[in-house]
């Protein structure tokens, strides 16, 4: 790595986990609930972590689909990688976190729950799936890959049936505190998403450039 790849990388890195450190805080001071007591703010990051996974995994779709179109794959190649990166980012460190909301509101886990099984699924296609892009390293075969996966992704999610999964928790609460906190959260969420996709963008740019 270059002094100028450094330069850029370094500032970025620090933002990255100064956000971080905003969010778990953030969810720490969270609301609390009768019911759910402190686990809600949790449950309130938890939904905005998948939601900001699904942005990420959907913007690749976009990006997937101007690299196909138009020739300036050079930077669009990139950057469709950068945001599938993210979405994976988003969606490892999600499944974990719903182990834990399980045991804490459930008592115990349920994996035939849909709004497990599914995400579970997509999870280990999306680790092979990125594994093999990155293998054969075919702009056009990437493209395709992160296309196909984020259609299928959103389709199959919009049409999950719940078992002990509440539908719309937080749509459906009547606290606009929660409610406000909730979209709070997401915006911290996806702001981390952009800084992770930019510092992906760059480290990924700069190997392109250079080949």
């Amino acid at each position: 790595m270059n002094a100028t790849a450094i330069k850029r990388g370094f500032p970025l890195i620090y933002l990255l986990v100064l956000t971080l450190i905003v969010i778990i805080v953030a969810t720490l001071m969270g609301p609390r609930e009768k019911t759910l007591g402190a686990t809600l703010s949790l449950v309130l990051l938890h939904g905005a972590w998948v939601w900001t996974g699904k942005v990420c995994f959907g913007l690749a779709i976009f990006s997937g689909l101007a690299a196909l179109l138009w020739k300036t794959r050079g930077i669009l190649l990139p950057l469709t990688r950068s945001l599938a990166y993210a979405g994976l980012f988003f969606w490892l460190t999600y499944l974990p976190m719903s182990l834990v909301i399980m045991q804490l509101s459930w008592g115990g886990f349920f994996f035939d729950e849909p709004r497990w099984r599914i995400p579970f699924l997509f999870g280990i296609i999306a680790v092979l799936l990125q594994s093999g892009l990155w293998l054969f390293n075919q702009p056009v075969l990437t493209a395709i890959g992160n296309i196909a996966f984020g259609i299928a992704l959103w389709w199959q999610l919009g049409g999950l049936q719940n078992v002990l999964h509440p539908k719309a928790p937080i749509a459906e609460s009547n606290s606009t505190n929660i409610q406000t906190y909730f979209v709070f959260l997401l915006i911290l969420s996806i702001f981390f998403a952009v800084q992770l996709t930019l510092w992906l963008f760059q480290r990924l740019n700069s190997k392109t450039t250079r080949k």
